[in-house]
């Protein structure tokens, strides 16, 4: 086996000698990190201030009647939002004519596919996320065995990803639900698909946010207390928030310190 300076060595062969940044005391990295801070959460301040612009954006009826095939029947773009009041669809590309399949989809859209977080956390805010592609159903449920994802993933029938500007190129399209209406609100493709993946990503980018009282949102926005409506991905049903007997550590530290505290001495 070979010794970390054999690797090294080796892996250094045929590179350009890094320019590195200069090597400083703890006081002086932390100096640096501190003049950092200050334009990383201006960065997050823009950032929610964006998020609360697309909140406001106008949205735009989608009057045409979309059918995609599931696994198990045809579906309609109404059945996609499985109940919820929110919408995602990413167009992935698995299809003929795509390189690597009928393997693999695209390597864009599986490296995409492997950061979607665990989707009881978007359902427990009324948001659910769909994938879909051209290739037949057994195709796609043979790849999501094969790879792990679980992400609901339909088949394209019709001239949705014409009609929605992803024919040519991935994108995800956010839709909202009032009945039996559904309403387009957002659309994002290209690098601002590259953020994607989290719970927190998708949020930002549909109607009602995250949901949370801290967010800048128009009157009447459904919110909650930041922290209070998470739980693990297999408990939303059966306990939809934490036990008033569990002491939160971001919402109360002290208190959260002072009980550690107790139970290390009793």
């Amino acid at each position: 086996m070979a010794t970390s300076k054999e690797r090294d060595k080796e892996q250094g062969k045929g590179r350009l000698a890094m320019k590195t940044p200069p090597i400083v005391s703890q006081q002086e990295w932390e100096a640096a990190r501190q003049q950092l801070l200050v334009k990383e959460k201006a960065f997050t301040r823009s950032r929610d201030a964006l998020a609360a612009e697309r909140r406001r954006m106008p949205w735009m009826a989608v009057e045409k009647r979309h059918e995609f095939e599931g696994p198990k029947a045809k579906v309609s773009l109404l059945d996609l939002f499985e109940g919820r009041r929110q919408l995602i669809v990413y167009r992935a590309f698995f299809e003929p004519g795509v390189f690597g399949w009928p393997d693999h989809a695209c390597r864009g859209c599986s490296f995409g596919a492997d950061q979607v977080s665990h989707l009881a956390h978007l359902n427990a805010r009324d948001t659910t996320l769909a994938w879909v592609s051209r290739a037949p159903q057994p195709d796609i449920e043979r790849l999501k065995a094969r790879m792990g994802w679980k992400m609901p993933w339909y088949t394209i029938t019709d001239s949705f990803d014409k009609d929605f500007g992803v024919d040519e190129w991935h994108g995800h399209n956010v839709f909202f639900r009032d009945g039996d209406r559904v309403f387009r609100t957002y659309f994002i493709n290209s690098r601002g698909d590259e953020a994607m993946g989290t719970a927190w990503s998708y949020l930002d980018i549909t109607p009602l946010g995250r949901q949370e009282t801290w967010e800048d949102s128009p009157e009447g926005y459904p919110q909650t207390e930041p922290y209070k409506w998470w739980n693990w991905h297999d408990n939303y049903d059966a306990e939809p928030s934490p036990n008033p007997k569990w002491i939160d550590i971001i919402t109360d530290p002290q208190e959260a310190a002072r009980k550690r505290a107790a139970e290390a001495k009793a």
